[in-house]
């Protein structure tokens, strides 16, 4: 019983989680360093994300609903899937959104800072991405619990979202692939380094810096983890805006 209560808690917290953005709190970090041109990044993003890269930012457009199955499309979606063993389905539904975010084209090592919660970044396939707070930037706990197969769900409004690492692309891109791009313009990739490795060295962000595939050059970049922060703890760059 006492097992029970806890998931109902988690599952009547979840219906303010996930949004009320909060304003990123600077930190002391290392000096700033030089920004990379960033743009190759953006072959990689499928048609559900429009793409416009202009002389110093990049905006990326999408409805923020996933290319996959999940309970959360609803019975009589073409797209739904019945629930996985032990997962507690929140009552939310899919539902197009209105995603909008202004990256920097060449993003920048700066001072870093929290990211919000709501949308911090997106994937490559249009989902937003959220950071590991569930409502008042308290852990994720049950919340886990309501994840499908592929580690998303959406919120109150509709908003599919991933917290850790998106399993519907990982497993068809490769554990080193790109997943998306953060609202400061850095990436994020896969648990794996190119050569199958697991990433070694991540600061405080979850990120470290050498030459990756889309950028031979060398970039900061986020690696998705097993555990807290997952996707990444904050802002290694200076972010973009949102809307």
């Amino acid at each position: 019983m006492r097992a029970h209560i806890g998931v109902v808690a988690g599952l009547a917290a979840f219906v303010v989680a996930c949004s009320s953005p909060v304003t990123p709190t600077a930190t002391a970090n290392s000096a700033p360093a030089a920004g990379v041109d960033a743009s190759a990044l953006y072959a990689k993003f499928q048609s559900a994300v429009t793409v416009t890269v202009g002389a110093n930012t990049v905006t990326l457009r999408s409805n923020g609903t996933p290319d996959h199955a999940s309970p959360y499309w609803g019975a009589g979606n073409a797209k739904y899937e019945a629930p996985q063993a032990g997962m507690v389905v929140n009552p939310n539904l899919i539902a197009a959104q209105s995603l909008v975010l202004t990256v920097p084209r060449s993003p920048a090592v700066a001072t870093s800072s929290d990211t919000p919660l709501g949308p911090m970044g997106i994937a490559v396939n249009g989902v937003a991405i959220f950071n590991q707070y569930a409502a008042g930037r308290s852990p994720l706990g049950q919340e886990i619990l309501t994840f499908d197969r592929y580690n998303g769900h959406p919120q109150q409004t509709g908003q599919y979202h991933y917290h850790l690492e998106p399993l519907w692309l990982t497993t068809n891109n490769g554990a080193s692939s790109l997943i998306g791009v953060l609202l400061d313009g850095f990436p994020v990739y896969g648990p794996r380094e190119t050569d199958g490795s697991i990433p070694s060295s991540l600061d405080s962000c979850n990120g470290h810096t050498h030459a990756t595939a889309e950028v031979p050059t060398g970039i900061y970049h986020y690696h998705v983890t097993a555990t807290t922060p997952y996707i990444s703890g904050c802002y290694r760059g200076t972010p973009g805006s949102l809307g």
